[in-house]
């Protein structure tokens, strides 16, 4: 006798949750859309829970409206991620027709999530903070701003703040469906706390380290990809801040011209491209032969230490004078005169060196991290 799947139970009502269910009366092939940004036709990101699954029975989630989404053509290739208990994730077999999204899973429990990328919490970035400020980690909490709701935005400081030490800035998840940016900040916080090896305490004996884990916690929180609570995209909001509009931009903004930059990396994560790579200034109007050198060291640095890095595949480098200049990394590479790249990461995962099981993942993003401050050691004296 063939037993009928029982009804599942679909929820997002939780931290970066998003979706709709358009119709579930088939539990072995459910029809689901993602929901756009507040205040703005961005979407891509989705985060649920499915309940009442049958073990071993085979369920389908399409996800109608993918074509319509921000980066249609990022599905080719792409593998959503699912998890049973919230913190092992693993990719599962996914199709794109053109139209919608396809994934199925032969489950093994009753439970399971399904989001874009292995999603970063608003509770694991308060324990981070914690973390951060122990004695391990030795940050301080420098500032804190608040976003449009009055989320806080913390500023951490890993150093004395003494004027002769250059000044590095890492600010993550302007945009904050790319929850990689802030595992990328985790691996940094990790690194601290294992104790001061000799790159470590090179790079320390010459700079403080200014961390902003998370520029946008409304946005993650809802289950935005690109926007803040009012709709703005905050990488998009550099050249004109409004404190109305964008106040986490206007935050950092006003904290980077209290303390100065000799170094800026903003971390993000790229729907399209397979590859970790970085975006530079060769089309800000201060451009200079120093700064094109400076961006050189360090691609090629990184790409020395780790194989996932090259410089190979990125963006379209801008033609001089071409800059988007409301972009964080151009304004801040202008406002300052230092090195300034936007550092991003595959949503999909890394064409060079490809794990089936996870693709991409927050632990890789991790490691990045420390892997960057290995680079950032080998650079720190010749700054300015």
């Amino acid at each position: 006798m063939t037993v009928a799947p029982s009804p599942v139970q679909i929820s997002s009502d939780f931290d970066s949750g998003n979706i709709q269910v358009l119709d579930a009366s088939d539990p072995l092939h459910i029809k689901l859309a993602i929901r756009p940004d507040t205040r703005s036709p961005h979407f891509q990101w989705f985060h649920f829970k499915v309940d009442g699954l049958a073990p071993g029975q085979t369920h389908h989630f399409q996800l109608s409206n993918a074509s319509q989404s921000s980066y249609n053509k990022a599905w080719d290739g792409y593998q959503a991620v699912a998890s049973y208990d919230h913190e092992h994730w693993f990719r599962v077999p996914t199709a794109f027709d053109g139209t919608s999204l396809n994934f199925h899973i032969e489950t093994e429990r009753p439970q399971v999530w399904f989001a874009y990328f292995e999603p970063y919490s608003r509770e694991r970035h308060e324990q981070l903070i914690v973390r951060a400020i122990q004695p391990l980690a030795g940050c301080n909490v420098l500032s804190t701003g608040k976003s449009v709701e009055g989320r806080a935005i913390q500023l951490l400081r890993k150093g004395t703040g003494a004027s002769h030490k250059r000044k590095i800035w890492i600010i993550a998840q302007q945009h904050p469906g790319e929850h990689m940016a802030e595992w990328f900040m985790e691996g940094i916080i990790d690194r601290l706390e294992q104790g001061s090896d000799p790159q470590l305490r090179k790079l320390l004996d010459f700079a403080d380290l200014y961390l902003i884990p998370n520029m946008n916690p409304d946005g993650a929180f809802h289950g935005h990809l690109r926007t803040n609570a009012n709709g703005q995209d905050l990488n998009r909001a550099w050249q004109n801040t409004d404190p109305d509009v964008s106040p986490e931009v206007f935050f950092a903004l006003e904290q980077m011209n209290k303390y100065g930059v000799d170094l800026f990396l903003d971390i993000h994560g790229d729907e399209e491209i397979p590859y970790v790579f970085t975006a530079g200034c060769e089309g800000n109007p201060g451009y200079t032969e120093r700064l094109a050198n400076l961006e050189e060291r360090f691609r090629t640095h990184l790409s020395q230490l780790t194989r996932d890095f090259q410089t190979l595949h990125g963006y379209t480098r801008d033609e001089p004078g071409q800059a988007n200049m409301t972009l964080a990394c151009n304004s801040v590479g202008q406002r300052f005169d230092c090195l300034s790249l936007t550092l991003e990461m595959p949503f999909k995962d890394n064409n060079d060196a490809p794990d089936p099981h996870a693709g991409w993942s927050g632990k890789r993003s991790s490691q990045l991290g420390k892997d960057v401050l290995s680079t950032l050691s080998s650079m720190v004296r010749e700054l300015r």
